[in-house]
Parts: C-alpha cells; structure tokens; sequence
C-alpha cells in the first residue's frame, strides 16, 4: 500500500480482491531488463489460498521474458477490470470508473511437469471458469511461470455522482 495517494479507493475485502482476479483475464507483466523495464500482456490463473496470492502465467517454452526471469525474477504485475468511461463539464472531470490490482513478486520459471498440469487448470479455470485436465504431454511443451506475490493493491475507482 506504499504509495497510494487516493486511499478512499482501496479495496480490502476479499470477496472483492477475488472478483477483480476473476474478471480482469489479462495481467500486464512487469520485468528489468537491465536498466530498463519491459513489459508484456499475458492471461493468468490464481489460487488464494491462506492470504496467499499466487499467479501462474503459460507461453512458449522459451523467449524473452524465461531470459529476463532468469537473471532477475523480481517481477511487478497489474490488471483492470469494469472500464467504464465517463464525461464531467469540464476537461478535468472526465475519467474512467474501473477496478484494479497491482503487486509483486518472485517468479519462478517451473520445469516439474506435474505441477505445469496444475497450473494449466489453474489458468483455465479462472480464465473460463471451466475445469480441464491436461495430460504430461501436452504440459510438458508449454512453459509454466508461477509468481509468488509478495504484495498487492486492490482499488475501485467509482463513477462519479452526478
């Protein structure tokens, strides 16, 4: 919580840290690239588990970001959900109500094809709310990120009142 300026729009409740994990599907990547950020989009599954977040990321086997994790797996994460723009009188007053969620962690670049088939499920139940199954075959040509969160920032930001 480090930071936040607008404090009346922080979200503790865990119903509603859970419902934006739910419906934002896409998560914005945060890694160091030397001296430089880099970041990119990618669809996430979570678990919640004892106040614990965890998110789990799939792509190719290999390619920048396994690179960018190997040297430095200190990551940063956001994603937003309800975007939902609004007009105000002036310039100034002119927004967007949304609700979001921004972190970090340590990401973990997973080898161990049983926990890749958790993974996958894991992902595609909070991307389609669906269970699958995955076979070791399939898991193993698919590259498995985990990210252990360290921190988080749940907020709402409301449409105004007129």
């Amino acid at each position: 919580m480090n930071g936040l300026t607008r404090r009346e729009r922080l979200v503790t409740d865990r119903d509603k840290i859970l419902e934006i994990l739910d419906k934002a599907k896409v998560m914005h990547l945060g890694l160091v690239d030397g001296d430089e950020p880099y970041i990119v989009p990618m669809n996430y599954g979570y678990t919640f588990e004892d106040d614990k977040l965890t998110i789990w990321l799939h792509g190719a086997l290999r390619g920048r970001k396994y690179d960018l994790i190997r040297k430095n797996p200190k990551v940063c994460f956001e994603m937003e959900c309800d975007l939902v723009p609004f007009e105000g009188d002036v310039a100034c007053r002119y927004g967007i109500s949304y609700s979001s969620l921004m972190g970090r962690g340590i990401a973990h670049i997973i080898e161990d094809v049983s926990e890749k088939q958790k993974a996958l499920s894991i992902l595609m139940k909070t991307q389609t709310d669906k269970h699958f199954e995955f076979n070791e075959k399939l898991a193993s040509v698919v590259g498995i990120i985990r990210i252990d969160v360290i921190d988080y920032t749940a907020k709402h930001r409301p449409m105004p009142e007129k």
